[in-house]
């Protein structure tokens, strides 16, 4: 038998989890994949894939990163397309930022990505960042363009090329992205950082 997607006209307006279920289920349908064609191409669970499509779970941008991939559907159409009232303003609640896995960081170490939809091109990545387990050791991050951190909680020394920073609450650091940095050493636990990452597009 196969699968069919309603709409209703008059639905009220899907939240991020329910339109990232229903695009990536209308694509793989599309595409004439089974769930488990999708979940060997992108070596996932097949219990994963039916969450993420039934809006049961918060998928990381690994996972979407994935899911997008395996069924040909550019991550990029996926943001534009959710309904954010047109030009309106993008409101994202308390702990409802899409969580971003990153090369190198272990438990203890969590990104959560503040902002989806900036248009065809990328201009920045705003992100609250949570550090707690003291112990953790920190690889170097390096990357295209400006990077803007702001110390919300807990004290660290940060590290920028070859000087070091102490951070207390409401200290600031603003350098280029592309000299190595990240977190020396967490000196009080827990640890939020935000962090605004600005890209140098040129067109």
């Amino acid at each position: 038998m196969s699968e069919k997607i309603t709409t209703d006209k008059n639905e009220t307006r899907l939240s991020l989890e329910q339109h990232i279920a229903r695009a990536l289920k209308r694509k793989r349908i599309s595409q004439g994949y089974k769930i488990s064609d999708v979940a060997r191409i992108a070596e996932l669970s097949q219990g994963m894939i039916s969450k993420v499509e039934n809006a049961q779970v918060s998928t990381s941008l690994d996972t979407l990163s994935r899911l997008c991939n395996a069924i040909d559907l550019p991550i990029s159409k996926l943001f534009s397309d959710f309904d954010i009232g047109g030009r309106g303003a993008q409101h994202v609640k308390s702990g409802e930022g899409m969580e971003v896995v990153r090369t190198g960081t272990e438990v203890g170490h969590t990104y959560h990505l503040l902002s989806y939809r900036q248009g065809p091109i990328k201009r920045y990545e705003p992100f609250l960042i949570t550090m707690d387990d003291a112990s953790e050791v920190f690889p170097n991050f390096s990357h295209a363009g400006h990077e803007f951190i702001y110390l919300l909680e807990g004290r660290l020394l940060y590290r920028h090329g070859k000087q070091f920073y102490e951070m207390g609450p409401g200290d600031s650091l603003a350098f280029d992205a592309a000299v190595p940095h990240g977190p020396e050493q967490l000196l009080d636990v827990p640890i939020k950082l935000l962090s605004i990452i600005h890209y140098d597009n040129e067109d």
